[in-house]
C-alpha cells in the first residue's frame, strides 16, 4: 500500500486555513460582523472535538454541551478569581479541570454501550445546566458570569475583534493539527475499527475501554477548549452555554457537515451559523427549518455537506456493475508460513482444557468437558448444531468466563481472564459469522491486527504510515493468503468466501500461539476450500489450530486428533479413524435409522395436487455477488421439498428471498397463485409464509412464552389465513419447551 503523501496528508489544514483567510471577507459581503466569524472557529473546534466520538469512534454523545459550558465555566472563575486580566493561564487550567472531570465522568458513563451511552451524557448535560442554573454563588445563576477580560499578548490587546478573531483562528489550525496527527496516528485508527466493530478490536487485543476513555477526555477537553474561547468572546458565560438544546445542535452540525471527515464538522458549524444569522430575519421559526434540513441529510446524505458531491455522483452517473472482487486477486500457491508469524518455540501441550463448564440460566451449554491441543498439530471438534462447540471457544478465548474448570495455555491458567489479555498471551480466534471490520480495506483490517500485538498501537502522535516493519509484514500475510491485488477493496465488498478469507487472516495477524478457527470452510467454492484447507495445513505446521468445522470428511482427513461433542458434553477424543468407527458419533450425526415415508406419492399425483408455492427465474445479488441465479422451482400441496447444496449455495438466501428479507432483482414468486414479490416480509409472514432462520432468530430478552406469544400473533385472526395454534399445541409438537417456559430465550 503505497503511503499518502504530505500533500494528502495535510489537505485538510491547507483548506482550513485558506477558508479562515477567506471568512471575514465572505461575512462581511453578507452583512454579518467579524465576531460571527469568531463564533464560527469557536464552534467548528468544538464540533471537531465531539466527531473524535461521534463520527471516529460510534460514541454519540447528547451531552458535550456539559464540557462546553465547564470549560467555559472554569475558565472565567478562575480569571475572575485568581489571574485578572489573563486569557493563557485560565484557558490552561480549564482544560486541566474538563480532562479531570471528564476521565471520573467516562469511566462511569462508558459501562453502558449504544443508547444507554447516550441517555447517560444527556442526564449529564441536563445535570450539569441545573447545577449552572442554580448555584448562583458561583456560577451566578441566570445573570451568569460577567465581567471577563480578552487580555492581550504584548501590547495587542485582544479586544479588537480582528486579534481575538486571529488568535481563535490560529488556535483553531493548531487544534486541527493536532487531531490530523491523532486520528493518522495507530490511536486514531484503532478508534475507527472500534466504530466499525467492537468485538472484533477487543479479540485483537485492543483494550477497548482504555482507548474509548482516552478518546472521550480529549473530546472533552477540546470542546471545553471551545467553551473557554467563545465565554471569552463574549465576555460573559452563562447557563445557555451547558443546555441541552445546545448539545443537540452540536450533534446536528456534525451530523451535516460529515461525520466521517475531519473538517466537515466545522463546515457543518458554519453552516448552522449562516442559516441562524440570515434565515432568523425572515422567520423567528428558523430552527423548524433547520431540523427538516437536518432530516433530510439524515435520510439522502448520511455523509453530509461533504458528501453531497459523491452522493450526486452517484444519482447521475451510477457505478457500473463490476465482478466480484476476488476475481482480480493473484494467487501465489505453497508460500510458506511467514516468518513473522512462527512462535519462536513450541512444544508439548499447548493448549488445555480441564473440566471446563458453562450454564447460562437454565441451560447447560458445556459441561465437564476437556481437551489438550499439542504442538503442530490440527485438533478437529466436531459435533451436531448446538453441541456446545462455539461455547467451547468463547470460553477459550475469553468472551465468556467458565462456571468452574481450567484452561491452561503452555502451563499458565487463562480462565476468566479479559478476551484482549488472552488474545495477547497468544490464542487468536476467527468466528462462525465472519467477523471483521467490515468499513475498512483488506489492508486496514489485517494491518489492525498485526499492529495490536506492537507497542506503537497507543501512539496518538505518529504517523501510521511511518511503520514500515508493520507495512511490510501486512503485505506478507496478504500474499500468504492469496488477497494480492485487491488490498485496497473493503470488507462489505467481499463475497462471503474472501471474507472467511480475511477473517482468517485477521486471527493470524494476532501471531498466536494456537489458532482457533470457527467453520473456515463455510460458504467456500470447491476449489477455496482445498486451498484453505492447504493453508491450514500449513500454518499448523508451526502453530497448533483447534477447528470447527461440518465438512466431516474433509475435516476428519486433515486433523490429526478429532473431540465429538454432544449436548456440551465430550463424547470421545480420539483420531480421525477411530472417531469415523465410533458407533456413537454415527448416531449423533445420522441417527438411528429412518422409517420410510408412509405418505410418499406419484409425480402424477403431485402434478395433480394445488400449487402452493411458485418461484421462476428468481436473480438476487448481495452487493455485486450474483447470488440466486435464475432459482426456480414448485412446491405442491401436502409435500416436503429439501434444498441441498454446500454452504454458500444459495440456500439461505432463498429462503430469504422468500420470506421478504433480501429483495429480488428479478424474477416471479406466486404464494397461492398470488405475486408475492417485492412485499415487505411482515406481509409475507401474515398471508401464511413461516420462516425459521439459519441463526437464533429469537427476543433474547423475553421468556420463552412471551416469545411464542408473539408468534403466535403474528397473523391475522379473522379466519382468512390459517388457525392460531394455542399454547397446547405447540407444546405437544415440542413438548421439551414445557420446563422452559419462564426462562429468557
Amino acid at each position: 500500500m503505497k503511503p499518502a503523501s504530505p500533500i494528502r496528508k495535510y489537505r485538510p489544514l491547507l483548506i482550513a486555513s485558506l477558508a479562515l483567510v477567506a471568512l471575514p471577507f465572505a461575512l462581511r459581503m453578507l452583512g454579518l460582523s467579524l465576531n460571527t466569524g469568531t463564533v464560527v472557529v469557536t464552534l467548528a473546534i468544538a464540533t471537531m472535538g465531539l466527531n473524535l466520538c461521534v463520527g471516529y469512534t460510534g460514541l454519540v454523545s447528547f451531552g458535550h454541551g456539559a464540557w462546553f459550558g465547564i470549560g467555559a465555566y472554569a475558565a472565567g472563575l478562575i480569571q475572575l478569581h485568581w489571574f485578572g486580566g489573563e486569557i493563557w493561564l485560565p484557558l490552561l487550567l480549564s482544560m486541566l479541570l474538563v480532562a479531570v472531570l471528564s476521565a471520573a465522568a467516562g469511566i462511569v458513563i462508558l459501562r453502558r454501550r449504544g443508547v444507554y451511552f447516550s441517555l447517560l451524557t444527556l442526564a449529564l448535560a441536563a445535570l450539569t445546566y441545573t447545577v449552572a442554573f442554580r448555584w448562583s454563588e458561583v456560577t451566578g445563576g441566570e445573570d451568569g458570569l460577567p465581567g471577563l477580560k480578552r487580555g492581550s499578548i504584548g501590547t495587542f490587546s485582544l479586544d479588537d475583534a480582528l486579534a481575538y478573531y486571529i488568535v481563535v483562528a490560529l488556535i483553531g489550525l493548531g487544534v486541527l493539527y493536532a487531531l490530523l496527527r491523532l486520528v493518522r496516528s495507530p490511536f486514531g485508527h484503532v478508534l475507527v475499527a472500534i466504530r466499525e466493530n467492537q468485538l472484533r478490536a477487543t479479540f485483537q487485543g485492543y483494550p477497548v475501554e482504555r482507548y474509548k476513555l482516552g478518546v472521550f477526555v480529549i473530546s472533552a477537553v477540546v470542546t471545553g477548549l471551545a467553551g473557554a474561547l467563545l465565554a471569552f468572546q463574549t465576555y460573559l458565560v452563562s447557563a445557555e452555554a451547558v443546555s441541552v438544546p445546545f448539545s443537540g445542535e452540536m450533534l446536528a452540525m456534525v451530523v451535516i457537515g460529515g461525520m466521517r471527515s475531519i473538517l466537515g464538522p466545522a463546515l457543518g458549524s458554519l453552516f448552522f451559523i449562516l442559516f441562524r444569522e440570515l434565515f432568523s430575519i425572515w422567520t423567528p421559526n428558523w430552527l423548524l427549518w433547520f431540523g427538516l434540513i437536518f432530516v433530510a441529510f439524515v435520510m439522502y446524505s448520511p455523509d453530509g455537506l461533504v458528501g453531497i458531491w459523491r452522493v450526486l455522483i452517484r444519482r447521475w452517473r451510477p457505478a457500473p456493475e463490476e465482478s466480484a472482487a476476488m476475481s482480480k486477486r493473484r494467487i501465489y500457491e505453497g508460500l510458506p508460513l511467514p516468518g513473522f508469524l512462527m512462535p519462536e518455540s513450541i512444544r508439548g501441550t499447548v493448549l488445555e482444557v480441564q473440566g471446563i463448564s458453562k450454564n447460562f440460566g437454565g441451560i447447560r451449554a458445556v459441561a465437564n468437558a476437556s481437551l489438550q491441543i499439542g504442538a503442530g498439530e490440527i485438533h478437529a471438534l466436531i459435533g451436531p448444531n448446538g453441541a456446545g462447540k462455539t461455547t467451547l471457544f468463547n470460553l477459550v478465548s475469553g468472551l465468556f468466563a467458565p462456571d468452574g474448570g481450567i484452561i491452561r495455555l503452555n502451563g499458565r491458567e487463562i480462565q476468566g481472564v479479559p478476551s484482549h489479555l488472552i488474545c495477547h498471551h497468544g490464542v487468536a480466534r476467527s468466528f462462525q459469522i465472519t467477523n471483521l471490520f467490515r468499513g475498512l480495506s483488506i489492508y486496514e483490517n489485517l494491518r489492525l491486527s498485526l499492529q495490536a500485538q506492537s507497542a506503537m498501537r497507543f501512539n496518538i502522535w505518529r504517523d501510521i504510515d511511518s511503520y514500515g516493519e508493520i507495512h511490510a509484514e501486512t503485505a506478507e500475510l496478504i500474499k500468504f493468503l492469496g488477497l494480492e491485488g485487491i488490498e485496497e477493496i473493503e470488507g462489505s465488498e467481499l463475497s462471503y468466501g474472501g471474507q472467511r478469507l480475511v477473517d482468517l487472516g485477521i486471527a493470524l495477524g494476532s501471531k498466536p500461539q494456537v489458532l482457533l478457527l470457527d467453520e473456515p470452510l463455510a460458504g467456500l467454492a470447491a476449489a477455496e476450500r482445498e486451498r484453505v484447507s492447504n493453508l491450514i495445513r500449513n500454518v499448523a505446521a508451526n502453530i497448533p489450530v483447534l477447528i470447527v468445522e461440518h465438512d466431516i470428511d474433509r475435516v476428519l482427513g486433515f486433523s490429526q486428533q478429532v473431540t465429538v461433542m454432544n449436548q456440551g458434553e465430550v463424547l470421545m477424543t480420539g483420531g480421525p479413524g477411530a472417531v469415523r468407527a465410533d458407533r456413537r458419533v454415527q448416531e449423533i450425526y445420522t441417527g438411528k435409522g429412518i422409517p420410510e415415508i408412509a405418505h410418499s406419492r406419484s409425480d402424477a399425483a403431485r402434478q395433480n395436487a394445488p400449487q402452493v408455492l411458485r418461484f421462476a427465474g428468481v436473480n438476487t445479488f448481495y452487493g455485486k455477488s450474483h447470488i440466486l441465479n435464475g432459482a426456480t422451482l414448485d412446491v405442491h400441496e401436502g409435500e416436503i421439498v429439501a434444498l441441498l447444496g454446500r454452504n454458500g449455495a444459495g440456500k439461505s438466501t432463498l429462503l430469504k428471498t422468500l420470506a421478504g428479507l433480501v429483495p429480488l432483482a428479478s424474477g416471479t414468486i406466486e404464494y397461492e397463485g398470488s405475486d408475492i414479490a417485492g412485499l415487505p416480509a411482515p406481509d409475507i409472514a401474515r398471508l401464511g409464509i413461516g420462516y425459521v432462520p439459519q441463526g437464533r432468530g429469537l427476543f433474547a430478552g423475553m421468556t420463552v412464552r412471551e416469545n411464542l406469544a408473539l408468534g403466535r400473533l403474528a397473523r391475522k385472526t379473522d379466519g382468512s389465513n390459517g388457525a392460531v395454534w394455542s399454547e397446547a399445541q405447540i407444546l405437544e409438537y415440542f413438548p421439551r419447551l414445557k420446563e422452559r417456559m419462564d426462562i429468557a430465550a
